[in-house]
């Protein structure tokens, strides 16, 4: 199964991304402790086999301090959903965040023009999302995101491309608390990793559940 590992930034070529990842180190080493703890609770996630997750670099002006992850459901060669969730942390409090702790996230994939243009596909959406968390049993506030959903027509030279449609959530929350004041981490990458596999059209992990709705025939966004 795959495994959420890595370092805190790829640091690959360049000058600015060496620099960048001595950065990142350093960040690192004088982190408070809870966000050592959540980061070292998503490094250590085990998640279903069809879900590659890597590290990436985080954003840097979000919160003092940030880690990103980006994942892909892979069926062959092709994606069939991919994404990025990110872990803020401010030792502050956020007024926003009413809390310490922040994920942010971004999911997407192509879907057939068809299913696209279901009037309720970005209500089902959204309660993927959410169900995802409560079935997993998290507790979490603030809730808030969009579900954009946008359709492609190609004319010309590239009228012999198919009419390609995309959905994308991206969406933000905030981890209640735990022992030390770090958030249950894992479980909510677990949760994410559920949607990403609802998106993508994959069978629920836990069979029996008929509250789960996928949608079929999806066409990856990108070859990898």
């Amino acid at each position: 199964m795959a495994a959420a590992q890595g370092r805190l930034s790829d640091g690959a070529g360049g000058m600015d991304e060496a620099k960048d990842t001595e950065q990142d180190r350093r960040e690192a080493d004088t982190a408070p402790l809870p966000f050592r703890a959540a980061v070292d609770a998503l490094m250590a996630a085990r998640l279903r086999p069809q879900i590659e997750v890597e590290p990436t670099r985080p954003p840097r002006r979000l919160a003092p301090y940030a880690y990103a992850l980006e994942a892909a459901v892979v069926d062959g060669d092709e994606d069939l959903a991919d994404g990025r969730l990110v872990l803020l942390h401010d030792p502050a409090g956020h007024e926003a965040w009413q809390g310490t702790f922040r994920l942010v996230t971004l999911v997407r994939a192509e879907l057939e023009p068809e299913m696209a243009a279901d009037p309720l596909l970005p209500e089902v959406c959204w309660s993927w999302l959410t169900g995802a968390l409560q079935t997993r049993g998290l507790t979490y506030g603030e809730p808030s995101g969009t579900v954009t959903r946008a359709s492609s027509h190609y004319f010309g030279g590239l009228s012999a491309r198919p009419a390609a449609s995309q959905i994308e959530i991206r969406a933000s929350w905030t981890p209640r608390e735990g022992l030390g004041g770090v958030p249950d981490t894992a479980a909510h990458l677990a949760s994410w990793c559920d949607l990403l596999a609802q998106v993508a059209g994959l069978p629920p992990a836990a069979p029996g559940d008929a509250s789960v709705v996928t949608l079929p025939q999806r066409r990856g966004p990108q070859s990898r």
